[in-house]
C-alpha cells in the first residue's frame, strides 16, 4: 500500500501525462477536420492521401480520449487512496507496471487472465 507521499508523487506523473495528452489533442484536432470534396481544388491522389490522414488522426483522437478516461479513473483512484491497487483482485500492482503505465488498473495476473479468455 502507498503513503501519502508516493500518491502524491503519481499524481504529479499523471497530471503531467494528462497536460501532455491534452496539447497534444489540441494540435491533433485539426488534421481531423472533414477532408474538402471539390475535387477541383485537391488532386484524387492527394484527396485520398487527406482522407487516409483524416482517418487516421481520427483514429488517433480516439486513443487519446480513452487515455484521458484511464488518467481520469487513476487521478479518482488516488484521491481516494486505491490508486495502485489492482481492481479485479485488491493486490498491489508491481511499480514497474505502473512506471510502464500509471493509468493501469489490474495487476499483471489479472490483466492476463482477461487476455486467455
Amino acid at each position: 500500500m502507498m503513503n501519502d507521499v508516493e500518491h502524491q508523487q503519481w499524481k504529479q506523473t499523471i497530471l503531467k501525462l494528462q497536460a501532455d495528452l491534452l496539447a497534444v489533442e489540441q494540435s491533433g484536432q485539426e488534421a481531423a477536420q472533414t477532408v474538402e470534396l471539390d475535387q477541383t481544388a485537391v488532386g484524387r491522389v492527394s484527396r485520398m492521401d487527406a482522407l487516409q490522414g483524416q482517418a487516421m488522426a481520427k483514429e488517433s483522437q480516439q486513443r487519446r480520449t480513452i487515455q484521458l478516461q484511464r488518467i481520469e479513473a487513476s487521478l479518482q483512484r488516488i484521491e481516494k487512496r486505491e490508486f495502485g491497487l489492482c481492481l479485479r483482485c485488491g493486490e498491489d500492482i508491481h511499480v514497474k507496471r505502473l512506471e510502464f503505465d500509471p493509468t493501469v488498473p489490474l495487476c499483471i495476473d489479472c490483466a492476463n487472465q482477461g487476455t486467455k479468455r
